[in-house]
Formats: structure tokens, C-alpha cells, sequence
């Protein structure tokens, strides 16, 4: 049975922040589709310039955003205002994009007339927003598929839809309709209903693999609707030999514990070389041990919040007594810091010697480790997962970067630096169960608006010049 309604809760207080109706599927895209010719035939000039500001309007509003972000997913206010920023940087980062990847071209040829190459938007864009960046993630999309000359039916995670309210409130009161954005209230139920809607011509996906997997199914039989879907990683990191051990391990806690785990870049699975095991885990364990858990507008600053909700840290703390039961060693044990608040401790466990190694998306702040001999098992064991988003090598040789580079399947790969913290100036995506090769960031131009060959003359002209009867 379909709820009538969508209340937020702070993870970090258990308290009711946001409550309000879930919309009407029907009459949200309906609106859109009305709005959709008058703002496609607005100069891209004239969308620019909107787009434009609403970066201003996240600007004035930017410190009751971080603070609705720090509320509403527990996420320490530092990191709050980092999301803000990277929402007001992404609309220049948009505006480049689009001129670079769809620009207007044109090739003159006296005899054959012009050939041009023009792009078109789609029409109605649904983008569905995950919980774990609720304003900067689904804005990676709406910014360019705006610019573009789409209209967008705005879901975001029934867990966030406060910063996703006023996220779209940010574009309305730049001048952008609210039949232009909109936002629709709902639940998974929801979801489906707008993404197979026979009104919405493409759907911008952020969030799980298993939710992804499920939209790409709905919709295997609709060709004709665009879909991008941006989903998770079991990330690999592979630390090799360094003299900067002290660098290295503060890397590797960062792409573990980060946003407490819960980002799609983060590092799953440490791999590390046998001879150089001892002091990369005792490093490892011993910052681990420093980080300060705690509630957004702590004093001094938590470097982790909770994970999003009881549920969540249930999940992952019976995901870490199954690891033991299968043979893993602790290292560091997940403990629950509060029984009523979804509060976890950074958690690291010795998986050599699991036999069957769990190739799951484990969201939050949970390192598996893997002992190897060299540098063949290493990048075997790093490739051994259905995911394929962010890898990461530390340590190790210009040569051995290159045979990381060239062997590992994953759609970010980076040298002695995280796995996270990915460049919105880059494309950003994967393979396997990570995406559907659409990846975003400054690539997301290219699946908001379609290319358009044409030959023009303007007059005709032709000839048939064999296989006619003498007149």
C-alpha cells in the first residue's frame, strides 16, 4: 500500500524535521510537458543566464542549505558547506561542458551543400536524487539538462526531501518556472510510476545498484528513453610500497570513512602486499581509532556523523558479524554508539581468509582488507567484483601505476590519491554494475541533450545522371 506521506527524520536526533504530501505522478509530468516547447525555445543564452542564478540563490541561501544538509543526513557541517559550494560550482562547470561537448558545427562544401551538426533536447528529464550529497548530486544533473533545453521532474530520496525542497526553490525563485523544475514527493512506489510514465522521455539516476538495476529492467522494452544511471562500487584501493606510509594511511582512512562510508566513491576493499601488512594496518587502525564520531554542530567537529538511519546501521553491523562468522579477522570492531541513534565506529576486518567474499556495496564506514603476494594478485583480487566506479593504487612505481592503469576495470582511477572526491571538471562513471557507460559530471551534457545531422541547401539541386531512358 502506497503512503500518503513523507516525514524526514535527523539522524543524529531521531527528531521529525520535514513533513509533506506525496504529488500526483500524472499531474506533475502533465505540468511539464506544458512548460517543456516554451522553455526549449528559449535562447541557450537566456538559460545560461538563469542557470546563472540560481548560483547566486544557493549563494544567499547557502548557510540555511548546509544547515538543512547537516540536519537532514547527520553529515558534519564542514562537510555540509563542501556540498554547497560544489552546487554553486557546478553551473559554470555545466555552461563549459555544454559549449565543449554539444557545440553547433558546421562543414561547407560547395556541390553537397552544408553538413551541420546541431543537438536537441529530450523533453521531460526525471531525476531521481540519492540521500548521501541530496543537493549536489541531483543538481549534477538538473543544471545540465536545463541548459540543454529540457524540463525536470525533480524526486528526491524520500529520506532528504527537504534539501531537495529547497534546492528547487533555489531554482524557482531565479526565474526558473516552477512547472520548469519541479518537485515530486514520493517513495520508491513513486519512483517506478515516474520512471516508466509514458510523459517522461529520459531518467537520470543516481542511487543503488540494485534500484538502478531495477529501472534499467522497466524500461529494457522503451529504446527511445534516454537513461543514465550513476550507481555504486565496491572500490578497490591497492597499497604497495611508499616511504610516505604516514601520506598513504591517511589516504586510505579518508576513502573509507569519509561521509561515514556513505559515498559511492568510497574505498571498500584495502589490498595490501603482504611484506608492508604489519605497518600499513597498525597505521590504519591507529587513525581510525582518532576519528571523532558525532552530531553535525559537535564542538570540536566530527570527522563522521551516522549513517542515515537505524536501519542502515542494523544492516551494516549484521554485515560485519556475517564477515566474522565467514572467517574474517577483526581489526577494528563496528560498534553501535548509540542503541537508539544510527551512530557506527569506523570499522576495518581482515577478509583473506573468507572464501566467498560478499562482491556487495556495503554503504557505510566498514574496510575489508585482502593480504597478497604481488602485484599480479593484487590487481586480480581488485578486479574480482561485478562493480567497476573508483580504483585507486598507493604507493608503487611510475611502471606499476602503468599496469594498474591499463588492467583495472573502473571508470576513475587515481595514483596516491583517494578513491573519493571525484572532479566535477571530469567524466564520472563506471562500468559493470556501476553504471550504464552515461557517466556524469562534465560528460552529463552529452545524455541531456541528442545530436541532429543535417545536409542543407538552400536551394535544391540534383541530377540523375545513369539508368534513365533517352527522352
Amino acid at each position: 500500500m502506497a503512503v500518503a506521506e513523507i516525514i524526514s527524520y535527523e539522524p543524529a536526533t531521531g527528531e521529525e524535521m520535514w513533513r509533506g504530501k506525496v504529488g500526483d505522478v500524472d499531474d506533475v509530468v502533465a505540468r511539464a510537458r506544458r512548460a517543456w516547447p516554451a522553455w526549449a525555445a528559449q535562447p541557450l543564452a537566456t538559460r545560461i543566464e538563469l542557470v546563472r542564478r540560481f548560483a547566486n540563490e544557493v549563494r544567499k541561501e547557502s548557510d540555511k542549505l548546509a544547515e538543512m544538509i547537516a540536519r537532514e543526513t547527520g553529515k558534519p557541517m564542514w562537510e555540509a558547506r563542501t556540498e554547497v559550494e560544489s552546487v554553486i560550482n557546478k553551473v559554470e562547470i555545466s555552461i563549459r561542458a555544454y559549449a565543449e561537448r554539444t557545440s553547433q558545427r558546421k562543414l561547407d562544401s560547395a556541390l553537397q551543400g552544408t553538413s551541420a551538426l546541431r543537438h536537441k533536447p529530450h523533453g521531460v528529464m526525471a531525476v531521481l536524487g540519492p540521500y548521501n550529497f541530496p543537493a549536489h548530486l541531483p543538481n549534477g544533473h538538473i543544471v545540465p539538462a536545463l541548459i540543454a533545453g529540457n524540463v525536470v521532474v525533480f524526486k528526491p530520496s524520500e529520506k532528504t526531501p527537504a534539501t531537495g525542497e529547497l534546492l528547487a526553490l533555489c531554482f524557482n525563485r531565479a526565474g526558473i518556472s516552477a512547472a520548469v523544475v519541479q518537485m515530486l514527493i514520493g517513495g520508491p512506489d513513486t519512483g517506478q510510476e515516474l520512471v516508466t510514465h509514458e510523459g517522461v522521455d529520459g531518467v537520470l539516476f543516481t542511487g543503488s545498484a540494485h534500484a538502478g538495476i531495477a529501472i534499467n529492467r522497466k524500461l529494457a522494452g522503451n529504446p527511445g528513453k534516454m537513461v543514465a544511471l550513476e550507481m555504486g562500487g565496491n572500490n578497490p584501493i591497492v597499497m604497495w610500497d611508499t616511504p610516505k606510509m604516514q601520506d598513504a594511511v591517511s589516504l586510505i582512512a579518508q576513502s573509507s570513512f569519509t561521509s561515514a562510508g556513505q559515498r559511492c566513491t568510497a574505498a571498500r576493499r584495502l589490498i595490501v602486499k603482504e611484506s608492508i601488512y604489519d605497518e600499513v594496518i597498525d597505521g590504519v587502525k591507529r587513525l581510525a581509532d582518532r576519528i571523532i564520531v558525532g552530531a553535525p554542530f559537535d564542538d570540536p567537529p566530527p570527522y563522521m556523523g551516522p549513517v542515515i538511519d537505524n536501519r542502515t546501521a542494523d544492516g551494516l553491523t549484521e554485515s560485519f558479524v556475517y564477515l566474522l562468522s565467514s572467517g574474517g579477522r577483526p581489526i577494528k570492531h563496528m560498534v553501535r554508539l548509540r542503541d537508539d541513534l544510527p551512530f557506527l565506529s569506523p570499522a576495518i576486518i581482515d577478509v583473506t581468509g573468507v572464501a566467498d567474499r560478499p562482491d556487495v556495496e556495503l554503504f557505510g564506514p566498514l574496510l575489508q582488507v585482502v593480504k597478497v603476494n604481488d602485484f599480479d594478485e593484487a590487481i586480480a583480487e581488485a578486479n574480482s567484483t561485478r562493480f567497476g566506479l573508483s580504483a585507486s593504487l598507493i604507493g608503487g612505481t611510475p611502471q606499476d601505476y602503468n599496469r594498474f592503469w591499463a588492467n583495472i576495470r573502473a571508470g576513475v582511477i587515481n595514483w596516491n590519491r583517494p578513491t573519493n572526491g571525484a572532479s566535477s571538471g571530469a567524466p564520472f562513471g563506471g562500468v559493470g554494475l556501476s553504471g550504464n557507460h552515461r557517466p556524469s559530471a562534465f560528460y552529463a551534457a552529452d545524455y541531456c541533450a541528442y545530436p541532429v545531422a543535417s545536409t542543407e541547401m538552400d536551394q535544391p539541386r540534383a541530377s540523375i545522371g545513369v539508368g534513365l531512358r533517352s527522352d
